[in-house]
């Protein structure tokens, strides 16, 4: 190891990220409330605003995959399609295998300038988490609960009111809903032998009631649906705790741009088109494990400098009363003081280094069983 790489798997440096992450993201929040008293009187004024307080959080996490890890992506696309990126709004089809999937969506709408309007379809348990949940309540995405009853009015009223929306957005779904694992996998291909649908080898089967509302509720607005199959070279398997870490890891993405007018409006041939979608991304992975690159063109769109720049105000703002702490409980000489410190180092130290995989937490093993749980009752309900 370099040393760059030695000084990147240091737990002071994800100390630093974590803290200018939190007491920014906070600060960030606190404005976004704020902006609540320009709803009334001008409701588009208060979008824009949130759009670029928005970026200023997410761009951070893009910036640790982009400048931090240095990861790079290479896009692979018709390139008479690739001058409309970036210049429309449009619905992203992701799969959803790697743990760091979201944030290479992110990239892709860092790469085009759409990442401060982005949206996603999320849990609605995420609207009540500090700092990204928050972000995303002002930032008016379209929370879930994943009981479709419940969901096809209230999704669609939220999908109703990005129509008018001022910016442009890519509106990134995963329609898999969960993250591929293998026992997952084995769940969804029952659920597909049961109900004649074809057998997928690297996807689980795609939710199709929310694409389905997603570009009924959209067109006219959203010009196309860019649908994106994501793979890693070198058979690499990327994670959170590795870009922390500088990891660097290199992305192959396979987009096509499909004109919003070319997927049926009714919603049983919408379902259909979106199974057949999924045949071909599954034929797409298939050929890319089997000769190492993607069909098309490849083409690297050049990273944008703002996510380092916005990282480095907000690190200069929140740091210099970070570090007088630090000085000052180092000073005060009391023992418990320096001994919590010490400790408290040397635990993330530990952490960081990924020691705590050897054993999942309790409360981790419990999400997973909820998880698939959770998938095979969604599944059947389909």
């Amino acid at each position: 190891m370099d040393l760059a790489g030695l000084l990147k798997s240091q737990f002071l440096c994800h100390l630093v990220f974590c803290y200018v992450f939190i007491a920014s993201g906070l600060i960030i929040n606190t404005v976004q409330l704020f902006t609540l008293l320009l709803w009334p009187i001008n409701k588009q004024l208060f979008r824009k605003i949130n759009c670029r307080l928005s970026y200023c959080i997410s761009s951070q996490l893009v910036m640790l995959l982009e400048w931090w890890s240095g990861t790079e992506c290479t896009i692979f696309t018709d390139p008479r399609a690739y001058p409309k990126y970036g210049k429309e709004n449009a619905i992203v089809v992701l799969n959803h295998k790697f743990e760091i999937d979201f944030l290479c969506g992110w990239s892709l709408s860092e790469r085009f300038g759409l990442l401060g309007g982005s949206k996603v379809l999320a849990k609605k348990e995420l609207a009540y988490v500090p700092i990204i949940g928050w972000m995303w309540y002002f930032t008016e995405m379209v929370f879930c609960s994943r009981k479709w009853e419940q969901d096809r009015k209230t999704v669609a009223t939220s999908l109703q009111h990005l129509r008018d929306y001022p910016e442009k957005y890519f509106f990134l779904i995963h329609c898999e809903g969960t993250r591929f694992t293998e026992k997952k996998h084995e769940i969804s291909m029952q659920v597909a032998r049961a109900k004649g649908l074809p057998h997928l080898k690297h996807h689980l089967l795609p939710r199709t009631k929310g694409f389905a509302i997603t570009v009924r509720s959209l067109r006219n607005v959203v010009s196309a649906v860019y649908d994106c199959t994501l793979n890693f070279r070198n058979n690499e398997n990327p994670t959170l705790l590795g870009v922390l870490n500088g990891k660097k890891y290199h992305a192959d993405l396979y987009v096509r741009r499909i004109p919003l007018e070319d997927i049926p409006e009714d919603d049983d041939r919408c379902s259909a088109w979106l199974h057949k979608l999924y045949q071909e991304k599954d034929a797409f992975q298939e050929e890319y494990y089997r000769t190492g690159t993607f069909p098309e063109t490849p083409m690297v769109p050049p990273r944008r400098p703002w996510t380092l720049v916005n990282w480095l105000f907000w690190a200069s703002l929140v740091l210099y009363p970070f570090f007088q702490f630090l000085v000052s409980m180092i000073r005060s000489g009391s023992s418990l003081t320096l001994a919590s410190f010490i400790l408290v180092f040397f635990v993330g130290e530990w952490r960081a280094r990924g020691w705590w995989v050897l054993t999942a937490p309790p409360w981790e093993r419990w999400h997973q069983g909820w998880d698939q749980g959770h998938l095979c009752r969604q599944l059947c309900h389909r």
